[in-house]
């Protein structure tokens, strides 16, 4: 048991599933001797020599390589350098990892993971700052899960790993090191497919994921502060979305504010608004309220705080919405 940061996170349950599982493979651009960009595989080439591998760069040979290790039995962890170089994946997670298990009618599945740092926050332009985590999660066949504190990174990771089917794995690494938690390496993973209610509450549903969820928090606890009784909600797995602990959420307090950070147009953020207006609409007090970025590339980063959520946001989106009887 110890105190570690999320990243530090990723690494334990990388470490423990390599020590348990001689099949599971990591690779990647510069994930071997120097560690990857971030350090999230620092040390594991030295352990585990025969199962860390380097690649080139070349993005899409590194996902159809995790496609045919899926088909021939191994459990690949491809790292992608950040989301924005993920556009080149495209081919092998849409033509083929999403498709392994139906286009075989089952004798086959796609136990792989792709990871990649998403989001912004750290002053690196476009490619190195994206947020399209809807883009995944259209594609029947994926999983898109995206951990907001080091215990879910270690736990959702491993069972990332250990799933029949592909999953597209995000980490917010904005958030890297900023929060430490203390992390049993038990080797127990957390499910997938769930949101993770972190506060019981009356008067309005708060939901976010990833790096946000810390600006989401700290707006939480200033709406409790003034009287408001929040429920807040990790969704933690964007697809498939856990919608019923959603809609029993909306449908109790009546309301419900979403903050995301990436673009609002077509967004994870649209979709839940969309199945709470299906499915809760007659229990709804007020209108459904979103706190997202902008359609529109990431900016430079003397414009990334303008472009990116804050907690003042996301207080005055609560606020507006209590102003409905």
């Amino acid at each position: 048991m110890a105190d570690i940061t999320l990243i530090e996170g990723v690494t334990m349950a990388l470490r423990r599933a390599l020590s348990d599982d001689h099949n599971v493979v990591v690779f990647g651009e510069d994930v071997g001797t120097n560690g990857g960009v971030f350090r999230a595989t620092d040390g594991l080439k030295i352990d585990f020599s025969e199962q860390v591998l380097d690649t080139p760069l070349a993005e899409n040979m590194i996902a159809g390589l995790a496609v045919g290790m899926s088909a021939m039995g191994l459990k690949p962890v491809a790292e992608i350098q950040f989301m924005g170089f993920s556009y080149a994946t495209f081919d092998q997670i849409c033509s083929h990892a999403s498709r392994l298990r139906n286009r075989t009618r089952g004798r086959l599945s796609c136990p792989m993971v792709l990871r990649a740092p998403y989001g912004g926050g750290i002053h690196a332009p476009e490619h190195h700052s994206e947020s399209f985590e809807a883009m995944f999660a259209h594609i029947p066949g994926l999983r898109v899960v995206i951990p907001s504190s080091p215990k879910r990174a270690y736990g959702l990771l491993l069972s990332a790993i250990h799933n029949p089917d592909p999953v597209i794995f995000l980490e917010p690494k904005r958030v890297y090191r900023k929060v430490k938690q203390t992390v049993l390496d038990d080797g127990e993973g957390l499910p997938l497919d769930k949101c993770f209610v972190e506060r019981q509450g009356n008067a309005v549903t708060l939901i976010s994921w990833g790096a946000l969820m810390h600006e989401t928090r700290e707006a939480a606890a200033q709406c409790v502060q003034q009287g408001i009784d929040v429920e807040l909600i990790d969704v933690a797995t964007v697809k498939p979305l856990d919608i019923n602990t959603i809609l029993s959420s909306v449908q109790k307090t009546g309301r419900c504010v979403i903050a995301q950070e990436s673009v609002k147009t077509c967004s994870i953020a649209s979709e839940i608004a969309a199945r709470c207006a299906e499915y809760a609409l007659m229990d709804l007090k007020a209108p459904i309220q979103f706190v997202s970025g902008f359609d529109t590339v990431m900016p430079l980063y003397r414009l990334e705080n303008t472009y990116m959520p804050q907690t003042k946001q996301i207080v005055q989106a609560v606020l507006q919405t209590m102003e409905y009887a």
